[in-house]
Formats: C-alpha cells, structure tokens, sequence
C-alpha cells in the first residue's frame, strides 16, 4: 500500500456527460436570456434619444407644410376676390351698355315718330294747297279774267316803299328755309315778309294767319308789287309770299327748296292784300 493511501484525494469527482450537457443548456439559457433582456434594454434605452432626436425634425417639416398651405389658401382667396370683382365689373358694363342700347332705340324711335309726323303734315299741306288750287282754278274759270289774266294787267314797276320791299325779298333768294327764323341767313315764309316791310318801317303780324288781313284785300286780277299773297283762307293762311310783278312772286316755300322766286303758276295764292 501507498504511503499516501489513507489521504483522501483531491481530485474533483467526474461529472458524467449529461450533467456537463444540462449545466451547460442551463447556461446558455441564462446568456441567452441575459442577451435579450439586454438587447431589450438597449433598445428601450435608445428609444427615448430617437424619440427626443426625431421630434424636432417631424415638427419642423408640419410648420413648414402649415405655412406653405396657409400661402396657398391666401392666393386662392386672392384669386377669388380678384375674379369677383372682375365678374362684378363685366356684369356692372354689361347693365350699363344694355341701357345705352334701350336709350338709343328709344331715340331712334322718337326720331323715327317726329319724321313721320313731318311728313304727314307736309302731306296735309300739299293736298290742302291742291284743293286750294282746285278752287282757284274754278273761280278763275268762272269769272271774267283769271290768275294769268291778273298776272298781265297787274303794275309791274314797283316804286318807292314797294321798290324797297322788292329788292330785299329778291335779295334773300338761295337762303334757307327755318321754321321760326327771320333771317338774316335762313327764313320762314312769314318771318321773310314780316322782315322785309321793316325795312320800310312798316311792322306786321308774326304769323301767315295775321298777314293775311294786316291789310286791304285785293283781288287777284289787280295785284301790284309790293302785295302780300296767301295761301288759304283769309285769317287761316298757311303761307304767305311777296309778289314782286311780271307774275312772279319771291317766297320761303320749305326747307327743300328755301327761298325762291316763282312764278304765279307754280303755286296760285288764294288771295291777297295791300299794306302799301
């Protein structure tokens, strides 16, 4: 026997294979979970810096967005307002030129009414003057001389005041024709007559109407220079002229023709008188 027989041994007793192998699962189960709760741990550490890093940047990026939608919904008011005011004023001209056009219609048909007016009673007057004529012509044919007859036995030399009276109507011959005018550019058939026995200092009536019995009547187949004539009834005349002798008279007839010179046939008076 060994001297060191009775000396119990030092050596570690062997582990069998499966408890190494349990002790070593045991192990790695415990790393493994250390491992996780570690990874666990480093990541829920880590997540409050991103959360702290990011906010900013995500806060930044919303205001700029802000922004930039608050500058886009100015510009479409913008916009808007600028289109409603242009509508306003397409709508505002619009009005306006749809009265313009009622106010020309209007004026075109109140010219329209005024020149028929014109001309019915310039028609009235050349079919008044045609039944005068037609009188006249009766008369004529009925009595001992006629207009042509009166125009040869009547004085064709004026003198003094109807010599005067004579020159200026002749003198007005290629004027106009105005109603209401007493020249000295342009007349009316009385305003002519009336001016020119002014000029002899004799004053008449304004109108044909009160021409016609300012003096003596006379009859047609007796005229002398100077005589007034008219053209319908006496006290009712429609136009009075100037005869001048050789059976012609001078007369503002119408605006077409002004004043004129004519002779008796061109349009028989009805009647006339004698102021001279």
């Amino acid at each position: 026997m060994s001297h060191t027989a009775h000396i119990r041994s030092h050596r570690k007793p062997r582990r069998s294979a499966s408890t190494l192998a349990m002790r070593a699962g045991v192990a790695g189960g415990v790393l493994g979970t250390l491992a996780v709760a570690g990874a666990s741990g480093s990541a829920n550490a880590a997540e409050p810096v991103t959360q702290t890093l990011e906010l900013p940047t995500l806060t930044a990026d919303l205001a700029a967005q802000a922004a930039q939608s608050a500058d886009a919904t100015e510009q479409a008011a913008a916009n808007y307002q600028l289109q409603a005011e242009r509508d306003a004023a397409a709508a505002k001209a619009a009005k306006e030129a749809k009265a313009d056009l009622a106010e020309a219609r209007q004026k075109a048909a109140e010219a329209k009414k005024k020149a028929q007016e014109d001309a019915r009673k310039a028609a009235a007057a050349r079919a008044s003057r045609t039944a005068d004529r037609t009188t006249l012509s009766t008369t004529a044919d009925t009595g001992s001389t006629s207009t042509s007859t009166s125009t040869s036995t009547g004085t064709s030399t004026a003198t003094g005041s109807a010599a005067a009276v004579i020159s200026f109507v002749k003198a007005q011959v290629g004027k106009a024709y105005v109603s209401g005018a007493t020249g000295p550019s342009a007349y009316d058939c009385s305003g002519l007559v009336q001016t020119a026995f002014k000029q002899v200092g004799i004053s008449l009536p304004r109108v044909s109407q009160d021409q016609s019995t300012a003096g003596t009547q006379v009859s047609l187949s007796n005229l002398q220079p100077g005589d007034i004539l008219y053209w319908g009834s006496a006290g009712s005349a429609y136009h009075v002229a100037v005869y001048v002798g050789d059976g012609m008279f001078v007369g503002a007839q119408n605006p077409s023709t002004g004043v004129v010179e004519r002779p008796l046939s061109y349009d028989p008076p009805t009647g006339a008188v004698r102021v001279l």
